[in-house]
């Protein structure tokens, strides 16, 4: 009982705060095809890693821009604090962004920079079913960025898991081509 009051205290500070966040994170909604807002926010990114060569061989370099995904993790926990099952969670999660990829391509293909912009890029500790959506992982190298971001996604973790699990999982890269992006979810 405890925790759950932690739990919802925890999420109504983040309610809170996200507003701020979105302000100073220069991130945009993503907008489906109703024109109801999804569960990604997105913004344009250098990305600063090391090069990364994907399965369909396009080649990811220091500073190429690529957008970087956000999912919006204040009301995807609104979506699956009432599920007990951490399988049902995963689904409604990989639904929320399965549904996203298509306005995310649209995004994309309509955007100023559409021919610098070379695929999308996540960091996630839930990255169980990305394959099937087409993403690939890779893993971050850097230990301090690897500790910050395990550092910043463990509230999160805490107030999305349904059980006392101590089993975060260390935060890879996702990314996905823009061609592929394209043929797999064609801009709606």
């Amino acid at each position: 009982m405890m925790k759950m009051n932690l739990r919802s205290c925890c999420l109504c500070v983040w309610n809170f705060i996200d507003p701020i966040y979105y302000r100073f994170t220069r991130l945009e909604y993503i907008v489906n095809e109703k024109g109801n807002q999804t569960m990604v926010r997105v913004r344009l990114t250098k990305y600063k890693g090391r090069s990364i060569t994907l399965a369909d061989g396009t080649v990811i370099n220091k500073n190429d821009t690529l957008l970087k995904i956000h999912l919006h993790n204040v009301q995807l926990v609104k979506q699956v604090h009432m599920f007990e099952s951490e399988l049902r969670r995963g689904l409604v999660i990989y639904k929320s962004v399965r549904d996203a990829l298509p306005s995310i391509a649209k995004y994309i293909q309509l955007h100023e920079n559409t021919d610098d912009i070379k695929g999308i890029i996540g960091i996630t500790s839930l990255y169980k079913g990305c394959k099937r959506l087409g993403f690939e992982t890779k893993p971050i190298h850097s230990n301090y960025y690897k500790f910050f971001k395990k550092a910043a996604f463990y509230p999160i973790d805490f107030i999305a898991s349904a059980t006392n699990s101590k089993n975060q999982k260390t935060p890879v890269y996702l990314f996905m081509p823009k061609d592929q992006l394209y043929r797999k979810y064609k801009p709606v």
